[in-house]
């Protein structure tokens, strides 16, 4: 029985990794872009972005999966997300992608704005353009900075992922589950906290070494 049990947990932490994966693969590019756009000095660029960031940060994950899943069917009266679990795992990733890309934004924002602006200025009497400033001065910098935050996030995006199972997306929690119902059990789902212990442990290591390796700008 804990044979069949780890692979059919194996087979759901997959899907976990893989969500996990990719919402990081999108999220962390298009917070960047959406950090830029919420400091852009127009404010009809500034405001609808500040907006978006607003609504998703003020409301829940889950809620959001279940607009962004069923929404398009009842509102446009179509399929956009296609059909079975390639179709339910796409609107979890759309939806997961979105709301961190919003959160990374702002930790983003944070750690471009706490770099003293005589930096800038340094850059610009040795003739550097902006972009050349943010690439060789800034960046570093920032990355130092916003590490701490974002390995937060990342952690709890781990185990975020657990919501995906509420558009029936078969993550590891729905495959501990399914033992209840099938063989009357309940450890495979005090099991899956084993996978998300160590997948968390391996990620806090990954960040404190990070953190470490980048000391330098102490």
């Amino acid at each position: 029985m804990f044979y069949t049990v780890t692979l059919s947990l194996l087979e759901g932490f997959l899907t976990t990794v893989k969500l996990f994966a990719l919402t990081l693969v999108f999220a962390l590019p298009l917070g960047l872009i959406i950090s830029f756009g919420s400091m852009n000095r127009l404010p009809v660029v500034r405001l609808p972005i500040r907006f978006l960031i607003w609504i998703v940060r003020g409301t829940p994950l889950l809620l959001q999966l279940l607009i962004i899943y069923y929404g398009p069917g009842i509102i446009l009266k179509m399929n956009v997300w296609g059909s079975g679990d390639e179709g339910r795992f796409l609107a979890a990733l759309v939806a997961f992608v979105v709301n961190y890309a919003c959160y990374f934004s702002e930790i983003y924002r944070g750690g471009i704005q706490s770099i003293p602006v005589g930096q800038y200025e340094a850059g610009q009497v040795l003739g550097m353009t902006r972009t050349q400033i943010f690439r060789r001065i800034i960046l570093l910098q920032v990355i130092k900075r916003i590490v701490p935050p974002m390995s937060n996030e990342i952690i709890t995006l781990v185990k975020d992922t657990s919501l995906a199972r509420v558009i029936a997306v078969y993550e590891i929690i729905w495959s501990g589950q399914a033992f209840i119902k099938s063989a009357g059990i309940i450890w495979p789902l005090f099991y899956t906290g084993v996978f998300y212990l160590v997948f968390s442990g391996l990620l806090t290591v990954l960040f404190h070494t990070i953190e470490k390796k980048l000391g330098f700008f102490r």
